[in-house]
């Protein structure tokens, strides 16, 4: 089935942001797309809710989805850490039957299909399966989403090696909040070394948007404009 399964070169770098991002411009072409979370940490307590992840509510906002948000984020814990060391702390083992009873449905009731794991591709979910098994599991190329900044570098060209390593396609990297006017030399040139050593195409370069907020399900159209011209290449 079409689709990506994004990924980050670390915790914090906007994979929800370019999740959503890519969500939206899909529909501007009159896609039907699923978002999916299968896992999430760091969930606040809901009244209502129970445990909620912010980053699936987003997604779904930007995907104008009506599936639930337990379907979209079937699996969910508190606090910030690995799912697997979360798992292992409340005693809640990982879900996979209702991770696959979720996939099954969104899949079906959509074209296009976006995933987001928790961090990067080595993050653990339990002890047998980390982020880059997800994607197998689902077979769905990457997205690596990266930070424009210093260690970039070292960052990205590990996670490349990594999905490779496992068969993994790569679809795209994306340097996500470039801020052309302070940017530094290391800045300025790590998306072309990156492109260069690791043998790819030149990597998005997502600017930093003030007008985009999670909390406020905004998406500004700086980053949807620099994302815009990938997606349609994928569209064909």
């Amino acid at each position: 089935m079409p689709g990506w399964f994004i990924t980050g070169t670390d915790t914090g770098v906007g994979k929800t942001v370019i999740a959503g991002a890519l969500a939206m411009l899909l529909r501007e072409h009159n896609r039907k797309v699923a978002v999916f979370k299968p896992v999430a940490t760091g969930c606040r307590r809901d009244v209502r809710l129970g445990l909620a992840s912010e980053d699936a509510e987003f997604l779904a906002h930007c995907a104008e989805s009506d599936a639930t948000l337990e379907t979209i984020n079937p699996v969910r814990y508190g606090g910030d850490v690995a799912p697997m060391i979360a798992a292992e702390h409340t005693r809640k083992p990982v879900d996979w039957e209702a991770i696959d009873q979720s996939w099954c449905r969104l899949r079906a009731s959509a074209d296009w299909v976006l995933v987001e794991g928790a961090g990067g591709l080595l993050v653990p979910v339990d002890p047998k399966n980390n982020m880059a098994d997800l994607a197998k599991r689902f077979n769905l190329p990457l997205i690596i989403v990266a930070r424009p900044g210093l260690g970039t570098i070292n960052h990205t060209l590990l996670t490349i090696e990594a999905a490779r390593t496992r068969g993994l396609p790569i679809s795209g990297v994306v340097i996500n909040g470039y801020r052309p006017d302070s940017a530094t030399l290391a800045e300025e040139t790590n998306p072309e070394v990156i492109a260069r050593l690791a043998k790819i195409s030149m990597p998005l370069i997502a600017p930093f948007d003030a007008r985009t907020d999670l909390r406020q399900g905004l998406v500004g159209e700086t980053l949807l404009h620099a994302l815009r011209p990938f997606v349609e290449r994928a569209l064909g």
